[in-house]
This record gives C-alpha cells, structure tokens and sequence, in this order.
C-alpha cells in the first residue's frame, strides 16, 4: 500500500495563520511592457491559494463554575477561522511572512491580514441558508 504524501503535509501551522501558495503575478502590462519584479513585489495587495490553515484563535479554559456537571475537556480548544483550503484569498503584503521550501514559494499570512476569500460556488450552500 503506496500512500502519496504531498509536500505541504510535512508543515503545520500555527494559531490564526494561514499557508497560502501565492498566484503568480502577470510579468506584461495590458500594453504588453514587461515590469521588473522587484514593482511587483511593491505591491501593496496580493492573492493566492490557501493551502493549509491553523487550527485558530485559542479561548482560554472555562472558569471552575462553569457548568460543573458537563464533562471537562483537556486539550486545547479554538475558534475556527473562516478561510478553507482552497479558496482564493486577497490579502495585504506587507503582513506576510515568505519562505522557500524545495524551491517553492509560499507565504505565512496572519487571519487579520486577508482581506476578502473568493470560494467556489458548491462551497456557499452552507452559508447561504
């Protein structure tokens, strides 16, 4: 039994970041003039797709009198962040962190720093009802 292990398996991300694979910006004008890249990298907004996300925003352990009969958890608990891998994410530059990993390009970008998520359109049944 062969089982595939994808690159981005290996990572694991951290609290309310996201891993987001950077679109690859158009090198011409609409004028065909090709544009250096460092005035890409100038930009201040940027897109790409979400890879891998955290597991969120931590919340703190419930107080003692909270709720004495219900059963404790032990472990760690979080509020979901709304990206998904997947979805198409715009967000702001400057709060991106980059690395290189086997030659490829990606960015670790903090949950405030996206600014809209563009998901498919199966995807939104849930939000819609």
């Amino acid at each position: 039994m062969s089982r595939t292990i994808n690159i981005t398996d290996k990572f694991i991300v951290v609290g309310d970041r996201v891993l987001i694979k950077p679109k690859s910006l158009d090198e011409r004008t609409k004028s065909g003039i090709y544009l250096p890249p460092g005035l890409q990298e100038k930009a201040r907004i940027q897109t790409g797709y979400i890879i891998k996300t955290g597991p969120g925003y931590p919340v703190g352990p419930p107080t003692e009198s909270d709720e004495p009969w219900k059963e404790r958890t032990e472990g760690p608990q979080y509020i979901p962040l709304q990206a998904r891998v997947g979805d198409l994410a715009i967000f702001v530059q400057n709060s991106a962190y980059e690395i290189e990993y086997e030659e490829e390009r990606y960015l670790i970008v903090p949950n405030s720093a996206i600014l809209l998520l563009i998901r498919e359109d199966d995807d939104l049944e849930g939000y819609l009802r």
